[in-house]
């Protein structure tokens, strides 16, 4: 599955609010500024800093 192009556009990086790259392999949202991963489970998102891993 994949996100939709709509919420992808406006995702940004809760950290930094920088942009964020989709890697569908990986089901996982990267924040390379600040070097973090966010999951994608069930195809949402999870934005949060705790569940936030580094790259």
């Amino acid at each position: 599955m994949t996100l939709a192009p709509q919420l992808l556009a406006i995702l940004v990086c809760p950290k930094c609010k920088g942009p964020l790259e989709y890697r569908e392999a990986e089901s996982s949202l990267v924040c390379h500024a600040c070097r973090l991963r966010y999951p994608v489970r069930g195809d949402i998102p999870i934005m949060l800093l705790d569940e936030a891993t580094p790259l």
